[in-house]
C-alpha cells in the first residue's frame, strides 16, 4: 500500500514546515540580539573614562603667527636702518670704515643663518637671510658711488643684477632650508638681459630679444627645476617677459613685418616647447593657445608684405587653417598642445569670418531697408561698396575645408558659409542687377531643395547611435539591440529573466503564507519555489509577498521588511528601462539649416524684385512655385511653414496684380478675397496642412477687409463675400462648428455696415437680425435639452434687441416706439410667466415697467406739482406704516416670490 503523498500535497506541507523553519530562525535571531546588548552594554558602562582635559581658550594668534611678525617687523626696521645708513651717513666715514662697515654688517646678516638653522630657528634664519640679501643690493650700490661712479648706470646695473642673481642662487642653493634666496636670485636674474640691451642702445626690438630670451630662460627653470616657489617665481617672469615681447612682435608684424617675424617665431618656439614638456594639461593648452596667434601673426604679417592688400585677410586664415590641421596629427602630438593650436587657429578663423559677414548681411538685408519707391526701376547700391571681393575667397575655402570634416557640427557650418558665400557673391563683386536677382532665386531653390533632400548632405556622418536606459532602480545599463547582454562581470543568471542564482539554502522565498503552485512550472532554478513579479509563489494573489525574509549577503543590496524581490530598490527584479529623447537625425538639421537659409534669400528676392514691375511677378511665382513643392515633398513642420508661406505668396502675387491693373484699394481688397478662397478650396484637400492654410488666408482676408475700410459700401460687400467662404467651409464636418459661426458674425457685420452706408439709425434694424437667430437657436437648444436655462437659450437674443430700444425710448419724444416697445415687452412677460421661463419674465418685465415709468413720468410730475405739500410726505408715511404692520407677511411672500424664480428655467 502506498501512503505517499501527491506532488501538490507534498509541497504544500514543505513550504509550511519551511516557513516554520524561518519564522523561528527569525525569532532566534531576536533573542540573540537582544541577549548580545544586555551582556555587552553593562561592560562597557564598567569600563573607566578617562578624564578629558580642559581645553585652554584659543588664542588670538597663534605662537607662530606672532614670530613670524615679529622676526619681519625686526627685519623692517634692520632694512630701513641699513638705507638710512647707506644714503645718509655714508660721506662721514673713510674709505676704510666703508669697506669695513659693509663687509662687516653683509658677512654677518649672511653667516647668521647658517648658525639659527643649526640651532632650529627657521624663521629667525629667514628673517636675517632677507635682511643680508638687501645688503648686497646696498653693497652693489655703495661699490657704484665710490669706486665706479663713471661707469654707466643701466651697464652697471645689468652687471650687477647678473652678480646678484648668480650669488643669491648659491647662497639659497648651499642652504636650500631658506625659502627667500632662490627665488630672489630669480627676479634678480629677469634685468640683465633687458638693462643690458637698453644700455647697448638697442631699441624695441633689442630689447624684445632679450625679454624673449629671459622668458625662455625662465621656462627652463620652470620645467627643469623642483621648488614650487622658484618654479611660480619664473613663471610669472616669463609670462610677463615673454607677453611684452610678441606684443612688440605683434606691432613689429604690422609695420615692419620682416622684423616682428623672427620675433614672433621664436617667442612661438619656445611656448610650443613649454607646452609640449608641460606635465599638466590645462597649462599645455595655455601655453600652445599662445604659441598659435604668434605663428599665425608671424607668417600672415609675411604673406601680407608681399600681396596685395585686399588678401591680407585671406592670408591670414589660410595659415589659420593650416593651424587647425594639428588637431589631425593624432598621438604624435600631446592632446593639450593639439586643443590649444587648434583652438587658437580656430579663432583667427572666425575672426576672418567676422570680417568676411558685412557683404553677407548687406546681400540678405540690404534689399528690406528700400530706399527707393515700388516699381521705379532704380536700385539701391550695396552699402560696402569698396569692401574686397576676397571676401567671398575667405567663406568659400573655410566652406570647403569644413565640408571635409566628417562631423554633424562641420556639415551645418559648411552649409551655412556656402549660403553666406551665394548671398555676399552679388554685392562684393558689384554683379548687376538682373545676376543678383537670379542667383538669389537660385540659392533660394538649392536652399529649398536641400531641405526636402538632405541625404547627400549626410554620407560619410556617423549614425546617431540608440543611447544606453539606465534603470532608476538600480546601477545597470540595457545595451541597445544588437549588442552582448552580458560582460565579463555580468552575474550569472538562471532561466530567461537573467536574475540572479541565489540558493535557496540561504534565502528562502516562502513564508507562513504562501500560497504554492502546483505543476511543473511551480519549481524554479535549483528546487526554488518560483515566484511572481513581486516575490511572493507564482501561484499566490497579486501584490502577496514573501514575509520572514532573511537579510542577504554583502554583496545583495537588503531588501525592506515584506518586500518581495520584485519591489523597487531591492535589486532583484530585472531593471525597468529609463526613456530617453532619441537622437536628433543629421539630415533633419541638416534641412533645418538649409530651409532657414532658404526663407531669408527668398524674402530678399521678393523684396529686391519690388524695383521693377515684371521682376516681381516673376519672383513671387517663382517663391510660390518653389515653397508650393517643399509643401507637397516636404514632411513636419517644414511642410507646415511652406504651405504658409505659399499663402503668403499667392497674396503678395494678387496684389501685384490688382496694382498693376490700376485699380483703388478697396477693388484690391475684393481681388485679394480670391485667396482665402482658394485656401478654404484647398483645405478640404489638404489635411495635413489644411488648418494653417485656413488661418494664413484667414489673416489675408483681415488685410482684404483693411483696404474696403475707406468705403463702406465696400466694406459691406467684403463681409458678405467673406461670409460666403465662411459658410462653404462649414459644410465640411470638422470645420462646421467654427467656420458656421465665423459666417453669421460676417452677414451681420456685412447687414450692419449696409445699414450704416444707408444712413439707418433705427436700432432695430441693427438688432432684430441678430434677435431672430438668437432666439431660433435657443429653441432649437431647448428642444434638444430641456434642462438648458432659460437666460442660456434666449437671454442674449432678447437682451440684443429690448436693452437697445429702451434706450432708444427714453430719448425718443415720439409715443409710437414706447408703444410698440411696451407691447413687446408685456408679451414676452406674459410667455415667460406661461411657460415659466425666468429670462423671459425679468427681462420682459424689467422693460415693460421702465418703459410704462418713463411714460407716466411726466403725468406724475404734474400731479405732484398739483398737490400739497404736505401731501406727500403723510403719502410715504403711511406706506411705511403698512408695510412694518404686515411687515412678516411680506417678508413671506418676498421668500415666495424667490423660490418660485428659482424653479423657473
Amino acid at each position: 500500500m502506498d501512503n505517499s503523498l501527491p506532488p501538490a500535497d507534498e509541497l504544500v506541507l514543505v513550504d509550511r514546515e519551511l516557513a516554520r523553519l524561518e519564522a523561528r530562525r527569525t525569532q532566534l535571531l531576536t533573542r540573540r540580539a537582544w541577549l548580545v546588548q544586555v551582556l555587552y552594554q553593562p561592560a562597557r558602562a564598567a569600563t573607566p573614562q578617562r578624564p578629558v582635559p580642559p581645553v585652554a581658550p584659543a588664542a588670538d594668534s597663534t605662537p607662530r603667527s606672532a614670530q613670524n611678525v615679529l622676526l619681519t617687523l625686526g627685519g623692517t626696521l634692520l632694512t630701513i636702518a641699513a638705507v638710512a645708513f647707506t644714503l645718509v651717513s655714508w660721506g662721514s666715514m673713510g674709505i676704510g670704515g666703508r669697506a669695513a662697515v659693509l663687509c662687516a654688517v653683509t658677512g654677518a646678516a649672511l653667516a647668521a643663518p647658517v648658525v639659527l638653522l643649526r640651532r632650529g630657528l627657521a624663521s629667525t634664519a629667514e628673517s636675517v637671510a632677507v635682511l643680508g640679501l638687501v645688503l648686497t643690493v646696498l653693497d652693489a650700490y655703495a661699490l657704484h658711488r665710490v669706486a665706479l661712479s663713471d661707469a654707466d648706470g643701466l651697464g652697471y646695473a645689468a652687471v650687477a643684477s647678473a652678480v646678484l642673481a648668480g650669488a643669491w642662487a648659491a647662497y639659497g642653493s648651499a642652504l636650500p632650508r631658506l625659502r627667500v634666496p632662490l627665488p630672489a636670485g630669480v627676479v634678480a636674474a629677469q634685468l640683465p638681459l633687458p638693462l643690458g640691451a637698453l644700455a647697448a642702445g638697442g631699441g624695441a626690438t633689442a630689447f624684445a630679444w632679450a625679454a624673449l630670451v629671459t622668458a625662455a630662460a625662465d621656462g627652463a627653470v620652470v620645467l627643469w627645476t623642483r621648488p614650487l616657489p622658484v618654479r611660480i617665481t619664473a613663471g610669472a617672469g616669463a609670462a610677463v617677459l615673454g607677453g611684452w615681447a610678441l606684443l612688440t612682435g605683434g606691432w613689429l608684424s604690422l609695420s615692419s613685418p620682416w622684423s616682428g617675424a623672427p620675433l614672433l617665431l621664436a617667442g612661438a618656439a619656445v611656448c610650443l616647447y613649454a607646452a609640449w614638456r608641460a606635465s599638466v594639461s590645462a597649462w599645455a593648452v595655455a601655453v600652445s593657445a599662445v604659441a598659435g596667434p604668434a605663428a599665425v601673426a608671424a607668417v600672415g604679417g609675411l604673406l601680407r608684405s608681399v600681396l596685395p592688400g585686399d588678401w591680407a585677410v585671406p592670408g591670414y586664415v589660410l595659415c589659420a587653417l593650416l593651424l587647425v590641421s594639428v588637431w589631425r596629427a593624432g598621438a604624435r602630438v600631446p592632446r593639450g598642445v593639439r586643443t590649444g593650436l587648434a583652438g587658437a587657429g580656430a579663432s583667427t578663423v572666425a575672426l576672418g569670418l567676422a570680417w568676411a559677414l558685412p557683404p553677407v548681411a548687406v546681400g540678405a538685408l540690404g534689399p528690406l531697408a528700400r530706399t527707393t519707391e515700388v516699381w521705379s526701376g532704380e536700385h539701391a547700391g550695396p552699402a560696402p561698396v569698396a569692401y574686397p571681393a576676397t571676401a567671398t575667397l575667405v567663406l568659400a575655402v573655410v566652406a570647403a575645408v569644413l565640408a571635409s570634416v566628417p562631423r554633424l557640427w562641420a556639415r551645418c557650418g559648411a552649409l551655412v558659409l556656402v549660403w553666406a558665400l551665394l548671398t555676399a557673391l552679388p554685392v562684393a563683386p558689384g554683379l548687376p542687377y538682373a545676376a543678383t536677382l537670379a542667383l538669389q532665386l537660385l540659392t533660394t531653390a538649392a536652399a529649398l531643395w536641400i531641405a526636402v533632400h538632405p541625404t547627400p548632405l549626410t554620407r560619410g556622418l556617423p549614425r546617431p547611435e540608440t543611447p544606453p536606459t539606465t534603470s532608476p532602480d538600480a546601477n545597470t545599463t540595457t545595451a541597445p539591440a544588437g549588442s552582448p547582454a552580458t560582460g565579463p562581470t555580468d552575474h550569472p543568471t538562471t532561466g530567461s529573466t537573467g536574475r540572479p542564482a541565489i540558493d535557496p539554502a540561504d534565502h528562502p522565498t516562502t513564508g507562513p503564507t504562501d500560497h504554492p503552485t502546483t505543476g511543473p512550472a511551480a519549481s524554479g532554478p535549483v528546487g526554488r519555489p518560483a515566484t511572481g513579479p513581486t516575490g511572493a509563489p507564482a501561484g499566490a494573489p497579486a501584490g502577496q509577498s514573501a514575509s520572514g525574509s532573511v537579510p542577504p549577503p554583502p554583496s545583495v543590496p537588503p531588501r525592506a521588511p515584506g518586500a518581495g524581490f520584485g519591489a523597487p530598490g531591492t535589486g532583484w527584479a530585472p531593471p525597468r528601462p529609463r526613456p530617453q529623447a532619441p537622437a536628433a537625425e543629421p539630415g533633419s538639421i541638416l534641412g533645418w539649416v538649409a530651409y532657414a537659409g532658404g526663407l531669408v534669400s527668398a524674402a530678399g528676392a521678393v523684396a529686391l524684385a519690388l524695383d521693377v514691375r515684371g521682376a516681381t511677378f516673376l519672383v513671387l511665382a517663382a517663391v510660390l512655385g518653389l515653397l508650393t513643392g517643399v509643401t507637397v515633398l516636404g514632411t513636419g513642420a517644414r511642410r507646415t511653414v511652406s504651405a504658409c508661406g505659399a499663402v503668403l505668396a499667392a497674396a503678395g502675387l494678387a496684389f501685384a496684380e490688382a496694382a498693376a491693373a490700376g485699380l483703388e484699394d478697396h477693388w484690391a481688397g475684393l481681388a485679394l478675397l480670391l485667396v482665402p478662397a482658394a485656401t478654404a478650396a484647398v483645405g478640404a484637400k489638404a489635411r495635413p496642412v489644411a488648418l494653417p492654410v485656413e488661418t494664413t488666408g484667414a489673416v489675408v482676408g483681415l488685410a482684404a477687409l483693411g483696404l474696403t475700410v475707406s468705403r463702406p459700401a465696400f466694406l459691406a460687400l467684403a463681409l458678405a463675400l467673406g461670409g460666403v467662404i465662411a459658410a462653404a467651409t462649414a459644410v465640411r464636418p470638422e470645420r462646421r462648428r467654427f467656420a458656421s459661426w465665423t459666417a453669421a458674425g460676417l452677414f451681420l457685420l456685412a447687414a450692419w455696415v449696409r445699414l450704416g452706408a444707408w444712413g439707418v439709425t433705427t436700432p432695430e434694424a441693427y438688432t432684430l437680425p441678430v434677435t431672430v437667430p438668437a432666439l431660433v437657436v435657443g429653441s432649437l437648444r431647448r428642444r434638444r435639452d430641456p434642462e438648458a436655462s432659460s437666460w442660456t437659450a434666449y437671454g442674449p437674443g432678447l437682451a440684443v434687441t429690448l436693452l437697445p430700444s429702451l434706450g432708444a425710448a427714453w430719448t425718443d419724444p415720439e409715443w409710437v416706439r414706447p408703444l410698440v416697445l411696451g407691447v413687446a415687452a408685456l408679451g414676452v412677460t406674459l410667455l415667460g410667466a406661461r411657460f415659466r421661463l425666468q429670462a423671459l419674465l425679468l427681462l420682459g418685465g424689467t422693460v415693460l415697467a421702465l418703459d410704462g415709468l418713463h411714460e407716466l413720468a411726466p403725468y406724475v410730475v404734474q400731479v405732484v406739482g398739483a398737490l400739497p405739500r404736505w401731501l406727500p410726505p403723510a403719502l410715504a408715511g403711511l406706506l411705511l406704516l403698512a408695510v412694518g404692520a404686515t411687515y412678516e407677511q411680506r417678508l413671506r411672500d418676498a421668500r415666495r416670490l424667490r423660490e418660485r424664480l428659482a424653479r423657473m428655467r
